[in-house]
């Protein structure tokens, strides 16, 4: 039981704590600035939706509205299998000669989108975006000015949870969002970010490899393709694109429960990332794969906890007992003040573990996650 509670136990702390701590002291140890410069080149906006009536319109007059030159910038849109008028709202703005586009009439999934796509895109950089986010002014030239840098094959956007017109949240889905994006941050500051922000992030068209249908996660698979032909990855906190800071708990669950289940399957679709082949094995592995290991060191942390004695594992089952009652807490939403923020941390920690579990749990059984709104 004891080299079960202290496995656990280190796995756990090396995720969250370790892992960051390296990186920090990487980053002061060996650092690696990004040389970017005005930059203008032509470029691409990408974007792959399905029955986004409702966001589609606003999404074009904010990217027709970047303060990016217009005769440098197209847009492809591609409408995959979509049923509620988003292709007829899209071919209202035919007058717009940078807008291009793809119509599906039966949906192939958003991996066939984008290489389609790619496929007629005439920049120099592609940038990929979503529907709903919206980007502000001065990002796609902030994006941009990182590939002045020879060095970088992959510029990912920082994604802000909250109102532009204020500041981005702080509870729940936020904080954790927040904690995320220093971890990039870190990574991008002495080397590669292991994977993008799918909703803004922009690659050296020469760099783009197709993309396996079906798969999940292109945020992650297309930068580490980057990575591997020996460019870098990195994380622009200057570029930002606005998203709602809270969809619902039920929505947010699904999201996660799918962005983990992506991660297992990459390791199918794409096995040279636990090789050799990988130049940025060990980060993939500590950024990634560990999450999903956090969950069953959890349970084995708990069990054991239970069964040992002393004092240590005594403190250590209070300390258990009281992270899930905490985010009991945070779900009644009684509490206020310091003990809210408190109990919203804890919160999210139980959520976004038991995500990795469910996706665990999906994965083994093979059932599949598909591509929605």
């Amino acid at each position: 039981m004891k080299w079960m509670f202290w496995t656990s136990a280190v796995a756990i702390a090396y995720t969250y704590l370790g892992y960051p701590g390296w990186l920090w002291l990487r980053c002061r140890w060996r650092p690696k600035p990004v040389r970017s410069a005005a930059y203008t080149p032509f470029v691409s906006i990408v974007m792959v939706v399905r029955n986004e009536s409702a966001a589609i319109e606003r999404k074009l007059r904010n990217l027709l509205n970047l303060s990016y030159p217009a005769q440098l910038c197209e847009i492809v849109v591609v409408s995959d299998g979509s049923s509620d008028g988003t292709g007829e709202i899209i071919s209202g703005y035919a007058d717009q000669v940078r807008i291009r586009l793809l119509t599906k009439p039966k949906s192939q999934g958003k991996t066939a989108g984008i290489n389609d796509a790619v496929q007629v895109a005439k920049g120099e950089i592609v940038i990929f975006t979503d529907a709903r986010q919206r980007i502000e002014p001065d990002a796609v030239r902030l994006l941009v000015e990182d590939f002045a840098d020879s060095t970088i094959g992959c510029s990912s956007g920082e994604l802000m949870l909250g109102d532009p017109e204020g500041d981005e949240t702080q509870s729940r889905m936020g904080l954790y969002w927040k904690l995320e994006k220093k971890v990039r941050e870190m990574e991008s500051r002495c080397g590669s970010v292991v994977g993008a922000t799918g909703a803004f992030y922009a690659v050296r068209r020469d760099l783009l490899v197709p993309i396996l249908c079906g798969t999940i996660l292109d945020d992650v698979f297309v930068p580490m393709n980057v990575v591997r032909q020996g460019h870098r990855v990195v994380f622009n906190s200057k570029a930002r694109a606005w998203d709602l800071a809270d969809q619902g708990l039920e929505r947010e669950f699904s999201r996660k429960v799918r962005t983990l289940s992506g991660n297992y399957q990459l390791l199918q679709l794409a096995p040279w990332l636990l090789s050799r082949r990988n130049p940025i094995l060990f980060r993939f592995a500590s950024h990634k794969l560990m999450r999903l290991a956090v969950p069953f060191a959890l349970v084995a942390m708990l069990v054991a906890s239970l069964f040992l004695r002393g004092p240590i594992y005594r403190i250590a089952l209070g300390g258990q007992l009281t992270l899930y009652a905490l985010a009991a807490v945070s779900m009644t939403r009684m509490a206020s003040g310091l003990l809210a923020r408190v109990a919203d941390a804890a919160f999210t920690f139980v959520v976004l573990n038991t995500a990795a579990g469910v996706a665990c749990a999906k994965f083994v059984t093979g059932r599949k996650v598909a591509w929605g709104r």
